[in-house]
């Protein structure tokens, strides 16, 4: 009992707090989270491996599409380079809006393409001045081509380093993880032009896949092995298409100029354009000759009808006067369409009527779409049945009180089905003229090809003219005084013909046409009042024989 009085007793102070104390005391400290044992897990090395390759190659492809391109004259071109990813690798080369052609140059992801945006003129122009120049075409080509390229592999080195590098830098937020990035992307490169390089294939050339238009490009250009084999012939060739087709444009500008009586009409007629381009030039050039108040073309403008081909028609747009113009069995109700948005144009069909220039000038589509072989062509019943229908259409003009002074359509078989109810019917499709008084009096001009044949043209064993006309009418009787049908020298030829023919009683449908040729004209020589033909311009040493009328591709 002793010992237990000895034992000293706990201060007030030192005595354990009462348990309400020690709950409050819990609740009010403040929360410190218990210690782990062990961190959260990092991700899988081949998972962080391939978020990085993706980094790499979304970042190089961006910077490839956002700076990695040049622009690059090539001989008298103006071209531009890209490289773009690819699984196959080769070069893509687009010539719009014929189409491209593919090469199998090289295995590797990347392909090259180049796309072809046009002639210079300033370089075009030089060449034909200079003709000789053509000996080192070849070698300022190969000079341009890799200028060209060692300009774009500059450029794209700089686009995929850039572009992973910044890529990089907005995933990881880390200068590091954004460096390796670029230092990937590179090498990436780097490997992808090595591959390129070993596996280059310069016999590419010889095989290349054509696509869209350029798709006859091979019965268009020939055999590829000869054009390489024999690549001197072909050189001079080429010189000497180039100095005729711009001696024929200045042919062109030059054309003497009919002083008609002021109250006349100028109608120029056109047809059968299949797509060539020169014909633009060459309309613009007679419009202002001439100073036409309206143009008719008589259809196949096209080839194919694809909605590819629908920009060839913007020069439409820009030409001095009204373009009157129905479909052809090569043009499609897509052209169709594209053409009805266009101010400057006015679209005939179904025997619609319209009235420009104080003339009234009816038409009618060709039934027949040729180009699409799922379908059977119906040939000339469904030609004669369009024709009769445009008959009635004319009928139902005449009574109204319209009746229509020009009708047109473009296969000749049709627009027989209107004689007696209009003074002139145009037609083309058959790619050479010919001029009829059809029994009840209409006279019907069959026009030649203003595009001289188009792309086929050269497929022919002598090249096909390009063909117009000009048809001066009365202003007030708006019959048929006299017209001029102008010949150009097609691929390879440098003549220029205007020749000028009076119906037998002028103002009197159903007169014959005068003699056309005078061969003892000389060249240079211009008609005063005579109806014979003259050439205008001949730029060629000799004269070339005329051409065999060809018959158009259905």
């Amino acid at each position: 009992m002793a010992r237990a009085r000895d034992v000293p007793r706990a201060s007030p102070a030192s005595r354990p707090a009462p348990r309400y104390f020690r709950t409050l005391r819990a609740v009010l400290r403040p929360h410190r989270p218990a210690p782990t044992s062990a961190l959260v897990a990092a991700p899988h090395p081949v998972t962080r491996a391939l978020g990085l390759i993706a980094v790499v190659v979304v970042g190089a492809w961006l910077g490839l599409l956002i700076v990695g391109s040049v622009r690059t004259p090539v001989g008298p071109m103006d071209t531009r380079m890209t490289l773009r990813p690819s699984l196959t690798g080769g070069t893509k080369i687009n010539v719009s809006p014929l189409g491209a052609l593919e090469l199998d140059t090289h295995t590797a992801p990347l392909r090259l393409d180049v796309d072809v945006d046009q002639l210079d003129p300033v370089r075009s122009t030089a060449l034909v001045a200079h003709p000789e120049r053509f000996a080192g075409l070849q070698t300022e080509v190969g000079h341009d081509v890799r200028a060209g390229t060692t300009e774009l592999a500059v450029r794209s080195v700089v686009a995929v380093v850039s572009g992973a590098t910044a890529l990089g830098l907005a995933v990881y937020r880390r200068p590091r993880r954004a460096l390796t990035a670029g230092g990937l992307a590179l090498a990436l490169l780097a490997a992808s032009g090595i591959g390129a390089y070993v596996t280059w294939n310069p016999k590419s050339v010889l095989e290349p896949r054509f696509s869209g238009l350029l798709s006859s490009a091979p019965q268009v250009v020939g055999n590829a092995r000869s054009i390489v084999t024999e690549f001197d012939v072909y050189q001079k060739e080429l010189a000497r298409l180039v100095t005729n087709v711009t001696k024929l444009y200045d042919a062109t500008s030059t054309l003497p100029t009919y002083q008609p009586d002021p109250g006349t009409l100028r109608v120029l007629h056109v047809s059968d354009i299949h797509l060539n381009p020169a014909s633009w030039h060459i309309i613009g050039s007679l419009v202002d000759q001439y100073g036409i108040d309206v143009i008719i073309d008589s259809g196949d403008t096209m080839d194919h009808g694809t909605a590819a081909e629908n920009t060839f028609l913007d020069p439409v747009d820009d030409l001095d006067a009204p373009y009157v113009w129905v479909r052809g069995n090569h043009d499609s109700r897509l052209t169709q369409d594209y053409l009805k948005r266009m101010k400057n144009v006015r679209v005939l069909d179904e025997g619609s009527a319209v009235t420009v220039a104080g003339l009234r000038v009816a038409g009618i589509g060709d039934p027949q779409f040729t180009p699409d072989r799922s379908v059977a062509a119906p040939g000339d019943p469904a030609e004669r049945m369009a024709g009769i229908r445009f008959a009635s259409a004319l009928r139902d003009q005449r009574r109204a009180g319209t009746p229509v002074d020009i009708a047109v359509a473009h296969n000749p078989v049709a627009a027989r089905e209107t004689d007696g109810l209009v003074p002139l019917a145009l037609s083309g499709h058959v790619h050479h003229r010919a001029t009829e008084v059809l029994p009840y009096g209409t006279r019907l001009k069959v026009e030649g090809s203003t595009g001289g044949g188009g792309l086929r043209a050269v497929q022919n064993e002598k090249p096909e003219k390009v063909r117009a006309s000009v048809l001066y009418l009365d202003r007030t009787t708006k019959r048929l005084q006299a017209w001029d049908e102008i010949t150009l020298g097609g691929l390879g030829l440098t003549t220029a013909e205007v020749g000028r023919h009076l119906p037998e009683e002028v103002g009197t449908p159903g007169g014959d046409p005068s003699p056309s040729t005078s061969p003892s004209t000389p060249p240079g020589t211009f008609p005063n009042a005579s109806p014979d033909t003259t050439p205008v311009a001949d730029t060629s040493p000799s004269p070339a024989a005329p051409a065999p009328a060809p018959t158009p591709s259905p």
